[in-house]
């Protein structure tokens, strides 16, 4: 006699869940597409004009190799170099996964390229080329655009969780000190409302920075006038909001450059030299 012990049980197997057609499970997308490194060799026609960019990328290397070993960043100015040579150095560095917008004076746009660390600014009277975990501007990312009113923020009618969670974040913002642990506070599981959201807003300002990296889907990093403190949105490859968060820290780690992507930029660039001659 076979007992219920050896049975498997019921509600379970093929055709026990639903299928297809309105009962079928509904699963938010993941994330998808992926960037992935691609090497660029450009297609030189006129030597001798290719001669200063090789050497621009030579001494990009070495610095992607010094930063990687050290932490120490450089800067390398291309401002006044010939168009020809100027123009292969874009199509070599090509475009990376992180830009950056930098507001004060001047404004520059920032671009990584496709070598992970290597930081393409431009603006009115800037052209250059940076190397290290993040660029040098970038860290003045409080200067405040929109200064902070604090805890003094009016209040409307549907303000009810925000002011704790902005006494946490002042108070953690206060106690901060740049290379040590980041404080996370992670909206998408605290209850809140729109009301909350704009007050958080007022009462921490905005700052002079604002980041995208894209990898899997996006992450959106803006800086708020509030020492240390920075709002950090990720969405999914259908431009979904699945995670609002809050980081106190000196820079969020989804926008810096490692060590060891450094060293890897170094030995790219090596590669991409050695093809192009």
């Amino acid at each position: 006699m076979v007992t219920s012990f050896l049975l498997p049980p019921t509600g379970f197997g093929p055709g026990a869940q639903p299928g297809e057609g309105e009962d079928a499970p509904s699963y938010l997308p993941m994330p998808s597409g992926m960037r992935v490194f691609e090497p660029r060799i450009p297609d030189i026609t006129d030597a001798d004009a290719a001669a200063p960019a090789r050497e621009v990328l030579a001494r990009i290397a070495r610095a992607c190799a010094h930063s990687a070993e050290t932490g120490a960043g450089a800067s390398i100015v291309l401002s006044g170099m010939a168009p020809a040579a100027r123009k292969l150095i874009a199509e070599t560095l090509g475009q990376g996964e992180v830009s950056m917008k930098i507001r004060g004076i001047p404004s520059v746009a920032v671009q990584e390229s496709v070598f992970a660390g290597v930081w393409q600014v431009l603006g009115a009277g800037v052209d250059r080329v940076e190397i290290g975990a993040v660029p040098a501007r970038a860290l003045a990312a409080f200067d405040p655009v929109r200064p902070g009113l604090g805890l003094d923020a009016p209040r409307g009618p549907d303000v009810f969780n925000a002011p704790a969670l902005l006494a946490e974040l002042l108070d953690k913002s206060a106690a901060f000190r740049p290379g040590t642990d980041p404080h996370v506070l992670n909206l998408t599981l605290l209850p809140h409302t729109q009301g909350d959201l704009d007050w958080l807003d007022d009462g921490l300002g905005q700052g002079a920075v604002t980041i995208l990296s894209r990898g899997y889907g996006n992450c959106r990093i803006e800086a708020t006038a509030t020492p240390f403190v920075w709002r950090v949105r990720f969405y999914n490859s259908m431009d979904t909001l699945i995670l609002d968060t809050f980081e106190v820290t000196d820079m969020p780690l989804v926008a810096l450059a490692a060590p060891e992507d450094l060293a890897d930029s170094a030995e790219r660039l090596d590669e991409v030299l050695e093809a192009i001659g």
